[in-house]
């Protein structure tokens, strides 16, 4: 990949911003506990972090096919930038609230709405085909780096202060940024027609006539949806392992580690075979460990079944968004991704909304573990419900 700059540049451009992304929701959830305690007000976040994607998404994948694709980048990790400095400004002036933290997550996730899209798209004009599982996985590994370097940072800084936090993040973005604005590749836009329904739904029809795209972005919507344990991470930290906000940031660091050994390790071998048999297993590996997950009361067994579950993760995320470029055609990868990201938006920021609900009513506990269970029911179903999924042996179109 050292013959490509234009992908280096958004590899390291992802590193920086997506560490930056990490640190700030991490503290916004941290915040947030510490001023209400509640695991409802957790939950929040996520649901009002997923409504840009919910209302702007087909929007957001028309953009990316009608407009160059690296410019909406930058205006996303600018966007966050701004909110960064605002809650910067909120902690340091001892004005934080409620609403604020709230209409922050709702400007965080329509900046993440614009970026998914057009990101994911971007490395399917850079690189050539024939090496974009690769690629995926070094963008996948480069990501996960991030993860665990944003919650540890973020972890370590909060015994200073939460604006400290949120000034590293800032810095980090303004590295993003600079990085984003220096892509420069070929673009050839469809047009600058204003967009229509008829082209908007585009995207959606495309999946839903094809079933293995429908099975593992379906697939991937249902089991994060359920088993995902991110939102009740600050409850775990505080009142059932006894770790405080150092502890917060290593449980959320651990997916990411798990995913980022996996992630090397298919940038190297990547997956050639058998690619819907094996997206299958990896999602009912990660429903285990959310049942072992729920149930530990160790530190250091929470973070090994935290790391296992982001390996596991980690090859779902790749052979999913490589099905997905490598089945789409060029002229609808922006409209193909903003579907895969408003189910992947859906999974993970609706996933915490679920979470925080049902922990409120039947505590963390029964939370998680239920989430594991029906996690590993949805990989059985899916198995029957599309069998050409199952059934797909490579990347390439049956």
């Amino acid at each position: 990949m050292a013959n490509y700059p234009n992908f280096r540049r958004l590899l390291i451009s992802r590193l920086f911003g997506g560490a930056a992304s990490q640190m700030v929701m991490m503290a916004v959830g941290w915040q947030m506990y510490e001023l209400t305690g509640s695991a409802w007000d957790l939950g929040l976040i996520g649901l009002f972090q997923f409504a840009p994607v919910l209302g702007l998404t087909l929007l957001a994948g028309h953009a990316a096919d009608r407009f160059n694709r690296a410019r909406i980048v930058a205006c996303a990790v600018a966007l966050q930038a701004v909110c960064t400095l605002v809650l910067l400004g909120a902690t340091l002036s001892h004005s934080l609230s409620r609403e604020l933290l709230i209409g922050m997550s709702i400007a965080l996730g329509t900046a993440t709405t614009f970026q998914r899209p057009a990101q994911g798209s971007l490395v399917g004009s850079i690189v050539p085909v024939h090496l974009l599982a690769r690629a995926m996985a070094l963008s996948a590994s480069v990501f996960q780096a991030a993860v665990i370097a944003g919650p540890a940072i973020a972890g370590a800084l909060f015994v200073l202060g939460g604006a400290y936090v949120y000034g590293i993040a800032l810095g980090c973005l303004g590295l993003s940024l600079g990085l984003a604005l220096r892509i420069d590749h070929v673009f050839t836009p469809l047009g600058s027609r204003a967009p229509t329904w008829e082209s908007m739904l585009a995207g959606v029809r495309f999946v839903r006539a094809n079933r293995v795209l429908l099975g593992a972005i379906s697939l991937d919507l249902l089991a994060v949806l359920l088993g995902g344990a991110t939102a009740l991470l600050p409850i775990y930290a505080k009142d059932l392992l006894g770790v405080g906000a150092a502890g917060l940031g290593a449980l959320r660091s651990a997916p990411a580690a798990g995913a980022l050994v996996m992630s090397v390790l298919l940038s190297r071998w990547p997956i050639q075979s058998r690619v819907g048999s094996r997206l299958l297993g990896a999602v009912a590996v990660y429903g285990c460990c959310m049942l072992l997950f729920g149930v530990s009361r160790s530190f250091v067994l929470s973070l090994a079944v935290l790391a296992i579950s982001g390996a596991a993760d980690m090859v779902s995320v790749v052979v999913r968004q490589t099905l997905v470029q490598t089945l789409t055609p060029d002229d609808m990868r922006g409209r193909v991704g903003a579907v895969s990201s408003m189910f992947i938006g859906a999974s993970n920021q609706l996933g915490e909304f679920e979470s925080g609900a049902t922990a409120a009513l039947m505590g963390p506990v029964a939370s998680v573990v239920l989430g594991g269970a029906g996690t590993l029911c949805i990989v059985a179903l899916w198995y029957k419900v599309f069998p050409q999924l199952a059934r797909q042996h490579s990347f390439e179109a049956r």
